[in-house]
């Protein structure tokens, strides 16, 4: 056997044995990470930077986007973050990501920030963020990934819902570039002020 019959017995067939697109829960790519927010994560004011936020969700939806896809994948969006409450220094922040949507070669990763004070055992939800990843073949190059089987009256919420920002994303993207590949207007000399 060479090596690429090896690696592609390794990767999970995307067709069942009917030729069908495989499926797969949205249960199965679920992600959970926890940190503690340390002064070095804190501004001046005691409270997470939301960059520092930003970075955790990228690795969490980054972890689930993967599991669902048995692939190498990149973050394509962050189309919406949404901060909730502030995280002080002290509390432990959990980060809770699945896939939501499946297209063709990328997955709309939903990730939901809550916060714990150590001290009272308080949840509170923190920030929302939904972000879309792309699968990479051996080469680097998109690679389709299985479909979301939504079981859950939750589940198929969440689906309906990123179908609808999908399809937000991709008139947007079509709507930027029919505005940056349009005519260029001939810009006109300036006069001289003599």
């Amino acid at each position: 056997m060479n090596k690429r019959d090896n690696r592609a017995s390794r990767q999970e067939p995307l067709r069942t044995q009917n030729g069908a697109r495989m499926k797969k829960t949205p249960e199965a790519s679920s992600a959970i990470t926890t940190e503690l927010v340390l002064p070095s994560d804190a501004n001046f004011l005691g409270t997470v930077f939301g960059g520092k936020v930003m970075s955790w969700i990228d690795i969490t939806a980054a972890i689930a986007a993967s599991r669902h896809s048995r692939r190498t994948v990149v973050t394509a969006s962050l189309d919406a973050l949404h901060f909730r409450a502030p995280v002080r220094v002290g509390q432990i922040v959990y980060l809770k990501a699945r896939v939501n949507y499946a297209a063709r070669t990328s997955m709309e990763v939903g990730v939901r920030v809550e916060s714990e004070d150590p001290l009272t055992g308080t949840i509170t939800h923190t920030a929302t963020a939904y972000t879309t990843f792309v699968a990479l073949d051996e080469n680097g190059k998109p690679t389709p990934v299985p479909a979301i089987s939504p079981k859950t009256a939750e589940d198929k919420r969440r689906n309906r819902e990123a179908q609808h920002r999908r399809e937000a994303r991709v008139q947007l993207a079509e709507k930027l570039e029919k505005e940056l590949s349009g005519p260029r207007r001939k810009r006109r000399p300036k006069k001289s002020p003599v």
